[in-house]
């Protein structure tokens, strides 16, 4: 197939784009920038979604520099996680960064709502400060982790999910937090005035706040590297690709399903994905598209949906995809090949089944160049094209169709061109 070549292309050049992207690093400016020489800094630092390698690399590092810039008293946490998905190894480097650090390295878990749980509950272990939000939990959940990462934690770890007011009763939380602002000013080494608003005494912070974040493309692959967009990610992906096939020029259903099938996959990659399920899903858009080049959804549609159920069901090891992920990947693809692609499959060939033999020997004209490959247009319908002698084809010059490679169509100039095969009049005439 010469699509093949174009295709792969496109696969390339995204990959090359999230090679070039670097490293990750901290999306903020120097701390002590443009701050006094005496002034107390605490860096705030947003901790949400599975732990990554981005985002445990990011705290890692957050560490270490916070030692190393003068009038940082303080890391804070601000966690919201259910879990892990790197190695023991990772989360035992993360552990020994918050245990060996010099400055203190506290959690919040909040706001409200927030979790930290399965193997993100050991932040709040290795804590310096824990606070808990009101509404928001902290505990194992049933997760095992190995008793090294247990080892030095400030607090022990619950096995279940504690709320703000039962780890308080438990003594492992150091002071109520319902804001981060409340947690903050509360720490041990953080500045505030006290100041009078009426009848009111309020604090006022004197230590200046620096929130970390991570840069967009990081910010990006983060976001990728959760179950439900990975998954979605790829479904779209591959849908587009299909639809790619069916259409005329790489165009931007080609470019964006490229995008989203290369992010996909590394999201998957990251993610504990059970390579036989994503092997379903990729069959499950093959049988898809052999229905597809019909105009007419048949068996392979009913095999697809299956391949499709089974490898989303089971794509992943200990992590699950909720209901309204899978509900609105379902609809999104049942709307996608039974009606949308064959709709647009029956009104380019303008028959209910793609027959072709008949377009051999039809006249067109050319849309574009065709220098070796370009579009043409034949019965008001645009196709892939291939010239089959070395003198190109201008635009909007006449073509006459000669074969047929797939999707492909092998043409040649009107002018000059093989004899119709459809002539029946006699050589010498």
């Amino acid at each position: 197939m010469r699509r093949l070549p174009r295709a792969a292309a496109i696969l390339v050049l995204a990959g090359l784009a999230l090679l070039l992207s670097g490293p990750p690093a901290a999306a903020q400016d120097d701390p002590d920038e443009g701050l006094a020489p005496t002034e107390t800094i605490v860096d705030v630092l947003k901790v949400d979604g599975l732990l990554d390698p981005i985002n445990v690399e990011l705290i890692i590092r957050t560490i270490a520099t916070a030692q190393d810039v003068p009038g940082v008293v303080g890391v804070v946490l601000q966690v919201d996680s259910t879990g892990s998905v790197v190695d023991d190894a990772d989360l035992a480097r993360l552990v020994a960064a918050m245990r060996d650090s010099d400055v203190p390295v506290s959690v919040w878990i909040g706001p409200s709502g927030a979790r930290a749980t399965n193997e993100a509950a050991l932040l709040g272990g290795h804590a310096a400060d824990l606070g808990i939000a009101p509404g928001s939990s902290w505990g194992l959940d049933g997760a095992e982790v190995p008793e090294v990462l247990l080892e030095g934690a400030v607090r022990d770890v619950p096995v279940r999910p504690l709320s703000a007011g039962e780890a308080r009763d438990l003594g492992l939380t150091t002071f109520d937090a319902p804001t981060l602002g409340d947690f903050l000013v509360n720490l041990p080494d953080f500045e505030s005035n006290e100041i009078t608003q009426g009848d009111e005494i309020r604090r006022e912070p004197v230590t200046a706040v620096v929130f970390s974040q991570l840069p967009l493309v990081d910010q990006l692959l983060h976001t990728v590297a959760s179950p439900a967009v990975a998954y979605l990610l790829l479904t779209v992906g591959m849908a587009l690709l299909v639809f790619e096939l069916f259409t005329a020029g790489v165009g931007v259903a080609g470019l964006v399903g490229a995008g989203s099938f290369v992010l996909g996959c590394y999201g998957l990659a990251v993610l504990p994905a059970r390579a036989w399920a994503v092997a379903l899903l990729v069959a499950s858009m093959v049988a898809f598209a052999v229905d597809v080049q019909t105009g007419v959804p048949r068996v392979w549609t009913g095999i697809g949906f299956a391949l499709y159920a089974v490898g989303s069901l089971f794509l992943y090891d200990g992590l699950a995809l909720s209901w309204i992920t899978l509900l609105v990947a379902f609809v999104s693809v049942a709307l996608a090949f039974l009606a949308g692609m064959p709709s647009m499959v029956r009104t380019r060939f303008s028959t209910p089944t793609i027959g072709r033999e008949w377009m051999v020997g039809e006249l067109g004209r050319a849309v574009t160049d065709v220098d070796p490959d370009g579009v043409v247009q034949v019965r008001d319908a645009l196709w892939r094209a291939f010239t089959n002698r070395a003198t190109p084809v201008g635009e909007l010059d006449r073509v006459r169709v000669v074969g047929i490679e797939g999707l492909v169509l092998e043409v040649e100039p009107e002018e000059g061109g093989a004899r119709d095969y459809r002539d029946r009049t006699p050589k010498d005439a």
